[in-house]
């Protein structure tokens, strides 16, 4: 019986948004490891003509790239199935893309900065981060939690008081953030990470986790 296809990597960030997506939803997967060299590949290309990842296949063939165009993919084609993420209200709906949005446009570019000054450039690529950067996309990202502790000092979860993939997105990124030297940015905020302990508790999290 034909699964959806996962092509990249589990240790892939994007990846992840994407395998909890399926994991929310119940659905069957597997992966087709790509590695970071194969990415810029002729067969990867096809595929993914920027030579990044993940690409999903569904069971029948169909074929999408970019992490938050998959999972919306995900959740209206399996809506009904497991947890739906995206209500069918418009006004809810409306609510989930504005703080998909904002993780897009606010808390990732800041997350992803300081993600690579601290930990993919002296981990996974051997190469000193820039701590410098570091801490003023640090500075930037201590403002966004404050509106974030703000709005969630009266909502558990971000849009509708109920998890989403606007919580969803923050995932990937935001582990790394939690468990390094940043974590501060998190911690010291009560509702954030109240907020945070919540998302990530989540079964579906555990199982994306036990990938790697």
């Amino acid at each position: 019986m034909p699964v959806a296809k996962i092509y990249g990597l589990p240790l892939s960030t994007c990846a992840q948004r994407v395998m909890m997506a399926l994991h929310e939803h119940n659905v069957p997967f597997e992966f087709v490891p790509v590695s970071f060299a194969e990415i810029k590949e002729s067969a990867h290309l096809a595929r993914q003509p920027f030579g990044q990842m993940p690409v999903f296949e569904d069971v029948d063939g169909f074929q999408v790239y970019e992490s938050r165009a998959i999972i919306h993919y995900i959740d209206a084609k399996y809506k009904g199935q497991g947890n739906d993420l995206v209500p069918a209200d418009i006004k809810q709906a409306a609510l989930v893309e504005q703080w998909l949005s904002v993780e897009y446009s606010n808390f990732n570019p800041a997350t992803t900065a300081i993600v690579t000054e601290t930990v993919f450039k002296p981990h996974l690529f051997k190469i000193e981060g820039d701590m410098a950067n570091a801490e003023a996309q640090a500075a930037k990202l201590a403002k966004i939690l404050d509106v974030y502790e703000q709005h969630l000092s009266k909502n558990e979860y971000l849009a509708n008081n109920q998890f989403s993939l606007a919580d969803l997105a923050h995932l990937p990124y935001g582990q790394h953030l939690a468990r390094g030297q940043f974590g501060h940015l998190i911690t010291s905020r009560p509702h954030v990470n109240a907020w945070w302990n919540r998302i990530t508790s989540r079964p579906t999290w555990q199982k994306v986790l036990s990938h790697q």
